[in-house]
């Protein structure tokens, strides 16, 4: 990838503020992705999707993408797989797809054309976008498919898919038959799962489809890799739309992130000309912080200065509230975006001129010798320096502020670590196993995860008998495979079906499904709002969070009206979002288990009354799948891990937080950040932990 050519500038004059945040600036960005922008659902005539597509042509053909379809589709078209790298608004991930579709579907109609995104929000908005341009409805010729979200029929053709959904579909078609062209997009983010794919693609086109064409897209030069892996597939480079942006660096290490950064867009607001900002932070605590903190500053500014509207962007928000960071303002006021790296390729904010970049991200390693996951706030790489400081140039020339010296960008690694370096891989190694790969070590890796850890997975999946004594896949283990859960939650479900709590237990898998379903309470309202919590979870506040969730579920699906369990849920301070979300998941899993087993589950049972099912088999069907995540009571009242007798202690979240009376306790996370913490926290009976795993005869000494 061609770099600009640097150029220098004056350091800043920070003399309007007594503490100020200091930069000099040298250089410019490199360059980064285009991505899909949120556009709003909108039911349309034919004529009005015609109209909006001819309108939405008049910017598609100033596209560097479009300028040059002819050679790129020739390119496209003579080659089985071609790795492409397509700089800054070059437009790889709204056109080619479309520019496939025509060829590819005029030969093959009755075949699709696959696109894979790292993040459901990129499959949603880029699907979206692509059917204005091409005419249609979403869901109808352009569609796409996300976990528990599908908007695809028999018409569809151009299907934007999440890596895993892509996954699914090879694990019940090994053979795509249904498509003539997979396109991955932002190849260079390195998933777990987009690794996978990339795998499977490899022995594909080498095998049984040497028909299916490949075309894996990048944003940064990752090239001779991809390329070597499918034995020195042609690269295509594409230049971007993308304008010159001046970098500056701090002279001094800052010590306080949310402080510098606040300062900053203060900074930014008293001297630079109009433009929104955007903000990259390493996680939703940092971001929720800097957004009140700047609101409340914004308020005392005066009026000689833009109003700043402080907005959050990460990706377990309310889809209403990431809509929010795409709209443009009316009047005197200036838009402060603060995300996590979601916003450095998965989707593009008009009117951004400024960036700052913390130069932290967030990350959870997984530790395989001691199976727990630790929380990391860690250094970005080189490459994510360039995709963020890249945003203040997509439509303008702008500026990045990095809050880190030069000497330190110098000392970032080129490149983000691929997820597989630091991921548990039970889940991918029992999808290899679902489609009768037998040598997982010598797999087609385009990162290899180690021996240490592929051992360890094939561990996991026997103890959860997924795999048998030869190490192949047994009838259960087909089943986890199919389902799309964790395989230790897999497992779970299978096991309430055999002991007749499954709904109860659906409940309650649907609700650990939805990420921040719980929020944290302000703390002058946290012993309010555990009160409240308790008055309702009332068997929860003795056997635990996974009981408190189902009590919770019944809770809310008890209300009537909309208005009611919204009430409900600010008064619980428990995201409204995320419990509809819950009722969606719950239906899809009813249907996937109700597929799975040819079998009709009557949802009319479904244990609304919160004495009606049975807390101890709920609880040791979650023991079934998270044996090993189970901590007995020592008599100084802490806990000892059952496998490796590592001291563990409640999270602080946890509704036994505070008691101290349980003989053991299950829990379904293991982390670590300034200790060993458990999360979702079940009390157990020793005589249930004696039960389950037939250890009637051993003896566990109680308090």
């Amino acid at each position: 990838m061609t770099k600009g050519k640097s150029f220098s500038g004056a350091e800043r004059n920070a003399s309007q503020a007594v503490k100020t945040v200091k930069f000099y600036s040298r250089g410019r960005s490199d360059d980064e992705s285009l991505q899909g922008e949120h556009v709003e659902a909108e039911r349309l005539s034919k004529h009005d999707l015609k109209r909006i597509s001819n309108n939405l042509l008049k910017t598609r053909i100033t596209l560097p993408v479009f300028k040059y379809k002819d050679s790129i589709m020739e390119h496209l078209l003579s080659n089985q797989v071609t790795i492409l790298i397509g700089e800054t608004g070059s437009g790889k991930s709204t056109q080619l797809p479309q520019f496939l579709l025509e060829k590819l579907t005029a030969a093959h109609g009755n075949k699709r054309i696959a696109v894979t995104q790292p993040r459901r929000v990129a499959a949603i908005n880029l699907a979206t976008r692509v059917a204005q341009e091409y005419g249609c409805r979403v869901g109808d010729r352009v569609g796409y498919a996300v976990r528990f979200d599908n908007k695809t029929n028999s018409k569809t053709r151009l299907k934007y898919l999440t890596d895993g959904m892509l996954l699914r579909e090879i694990m019940l078609d090994r053979n795509l038959s249904d498509y003539t062209c997979v396109i991955i997009d932002e190849a260079h983010e390195r998933t777990i799962l987009t690794d996978l794919i990339l795998g499977f693609l490899k022995e594909l086109i080498h095998g049984l489809r040497p028909d299916l064409k490949v075309v894996v897209m990048s944003a940064t030069l990752q090239a001779e890799k991809f390329s070597a892996f499918f034995n020195d597939a042609p690269i295509l480079f594409v230049e971007g739309r993308k304008y010159p942006v001046q970098r500056n660096y701090l002279k001094e290490p800052c010590d306080d992130v949310v402080d510098a950064i606040i300062r900053c867009c203060v900074q930014i607001n008293q001297g630079e000309q109009l433009g929104d900002i955007l903000c990259f932070m390493p996680g939703q605590e940092e971001i929720d912080k800097a957004v009140v903190v700047l609101n409340k500053i914004s308020e005392h500014l005066g009026t000689s200065v833009p109003r700043l509207i402080a907005l959050p962007l990460y990706a377990a928000l309310p889809p209403s509230e990431q809509a929010k960071v795409f709209l443009p303002l009316k009047g005197f006021k200036r838009k402060v975006v603060f995300s996590t790296n979601l916003a450095e390729t998965s989707v593009t904010i008009s009117g951004v001129k400024f960036v700052v970049d913390s130069g932290l991200r967030k990350v959870k390693v997984w530790r395989h010798n001691l199976g727990l996951a630790t929380l990391l706030t860690v250094p970005i790489s080189k490459a994510s320096a360039s995709q963020r400081t890249g945003r203040a140039g997509r439509e303008n020339p702008g500026k990045c502020y990095r809050l880190y010296r030069e000497q330190d960008y110098q000392k970032l690694p080129m490149q983000t670590e691929p997820e597989i370096a630091r991921s548990e891989i039970t889940s991918p190694v029992l999808m290899l196993k679902k489609i009768g790969v037998q040598d997982i070590v010598n797999w087609s890796w385009l990162e290899n995860p180690g021996k240490q850890a592929i051992l360890l997975a094939l561990q996991e999946l026997y103890q959860l008998k997924a795999l048998d004594d030869q190490g192949k896949i047994t009838s259960k283990g087909q089943q986890m495979a199919l389902l799309p859960l964790a395989p230790h939650l897999s497992c779970v479900l299978l096991q309430a079906r055999d002991s007749g709590c499954l709904l109860p237990v659906i409940d309650i898998v649907s609700c650990l499904s939805v990420e921040n379903l719980l929020l944290n309470p302000l703390p002058e309202l946290r012993d309010e709002i555990n009160e409240k919590r308790f008055s309702i979870a009332t068997r929860g506040a003795k056997f635990g969070d996974l009981i408190m969730m189902k009590e919770l579920y019944n809770a809310y699906v008890s209300l009537r009206s909309s208005a009611e369990k919204d009430e409900w849920c600010k008064d619980l301070c428990v995201s409204k979002r995320g419990f509809r979300n819950v009722v969606k998941v719950r239906s899809q899993l009813i249907s996937y288990m109700e597929k799975l087993f040819n079998e009709k589950i009557d949802v009319s049972e479904t244990g609304m009354d919160n004495d009606s099912f049975d807390v101890k088999s709920v609880i040791q069907c979650f023991l079934a799948g998270f044996m090993k995540n189970s901590a007995i009571g020592m008599p100084d009242r802490s806990f000892r891990t059952s496998t490796t007798g590592e001291t563990i202690s409640v999270h602080p979240s946890s509704m036994l937080f505070m008691d101290r009376s349980c003989p053991a306790i299950l829990y379904t996370e293991y982390i670590f950040t300034t200790k060993g913490y458990a999360r979702n926290v079940s009390r157990l009976e020793l005589s249930w932990l004696q039960e389950i795993v037939g250890m009637s005869n051993v003896k566990i000494s109680a308090r």
